[in-house]
């Protein structure tokens, strides 16, 4: 009698454990589809970046969509060999340290190879996240609206993760003020 009535109390607390864990998994699909609709279907520009993978200096793989979804992002697209990119890039950081703490995240994706990205960033270290491209940031960039493919070419996301606002060429911190301003995080 004892055996049965174990029995029946284990047997009542793994159907209790699975209901638990059924409502759970149901209240969090739920709240991630919600989510989903609300921000809205992404246009195919912008879906080509948010779904994009980048290896980092060390050899890891870098996901925006993980990593910077959901807060307006400025991204550049830039390399070593390119003046006016070498150029801009302390006003990015200097954007970075200023806007930063106002919900903006910055994102540089380097069309250049590991070794002299990392030479450069001994040099010149940069507060924000640097990811590789390598040369398929140049069709990305394309994508997003750079039809030359020239650097350097920035991109600022509003915080649903559409395109807002696109430079060729080098940026300067007080349109990037400007531009920033202009949204909200």
């Amino acid at each position: 009698m004892q055996r049965r009535a174990v029995l029946g109390l284990g047997a009542a607390g793994v159907l209790a454990a699975g209901g638990g864990a059924f409502v759970a998994l149901r209240h969090e699909r739920q709240a991630a589809e919600a989510a989903g609709k609300a921000a809205g279907p992404l246009s195919a520009q912008a879906a080509a970046f948010w779904n994009a993978s980048f290896d980092t200096l060390d050899q890891q793989s870098y996901q925006p969509a993980h990593h910077l979804r959901g807060k307006p992002l400025l991204l550049n697209f830039w390399a070593t060999w390119c003046a006016p990119c070498v150029k801009e890039l302390p006003e990015i950081n200097q954007f970075h340290d200023e806007f930063a703490p106002k919900g903006w995240q910055v994102l540089g994706l380097a069309v250049d190879a590991p070794t002299p990205v990392r030479g450069f960033l001994e040099k010149i270290p940069l507060k924000f996240p640097v990811a590789l491209a390598g040369l398929t940031g140049t069709d990305l960039s394309k994508t997003l609206g750079n039809a030359k493919g020239g650097l350097p070419f920035t991109v600022a996301f509003g915080p649903q993760g559409e395109p807002i606002w696109r430079k060729l060429g080098a940026t300067h911190l007080d349109e990037l003020r400007e531009m920033a301003r202009s949204v909200v995080a």
